[in-house]
């Protein structure tokens, strides 16, 4: 019998893309593959197909199974990146094809499902700042779409985050 190495594992309902969206994140990020497909007859819904797979070993599921269900902003998958250059990738590659900028770091990506996409630091920004600190911080990053470190920082910092 398998041994379980993670207990929470975010299951994903595409009407018909669970491949084709496993595909589109096992190319975006590092460490990432398709560990199985399964496909299943007889279910309530018809044919049913289930793909399992890695992101930076997080474990997750996809499952194609009609248009019962659609993603919303109250779930979303955080990214967090240690550079400019990271944010930068992840940005262009999950809004590629469809995708759509949001604000404050999040997107949703061509199938509707919501990322962050955010410096590592920002949570020892805001953990360690005083108030000030931490409403300079927050009314910066209210007015991006993509988050900028060096910007967020300035304004940490008590500098005017456009002067770069």
């Amino acid at each position: 019998m398998a041994t379980l190495k993670h207990k929470i594992v975010p299951h994903l309902w595409f009407d018909r893309e669970a491949q084709e969206a496993a595909e589109f994140y096992t190319a975006i990020f590092d460490d990432a593959r398709i560990t199985s497909r399964v496909t299943i007859s007889d279910t309530p819904s018809g044919r049913v197909e289930v793909v399992s797979f890695e992101l930076l070993g997080q474990p997750f599921m996809a499952i194609s199974a009609g248009p019962l269900f659609s993603f919303n902003e109250a779930i979303s998958f955080m990214v967090k990146c240690d550079s400019q250059q990271e944010i930068d990738d992840y940005w262009q590659r999950l809004c590629a094809d469809g995708g759509q900028a949001v604000e404050c770091g999040w997107l949703k990506d061509r199938f509707g499902l919501s990322w962050q996409i955010v410096p590592a630091i920002m949570d020892e920004l805001l953990q360690n700042g005083s108030a000030e600190q931490v409403a300079r911080l927050t009314q910066a990053m209210l007015g991006m779409k993509k988050l900028d470190i060096a910007a967020l920082e300035r304004a940490w910092l008590g500098q005017d985050p456009a002067d770069g």
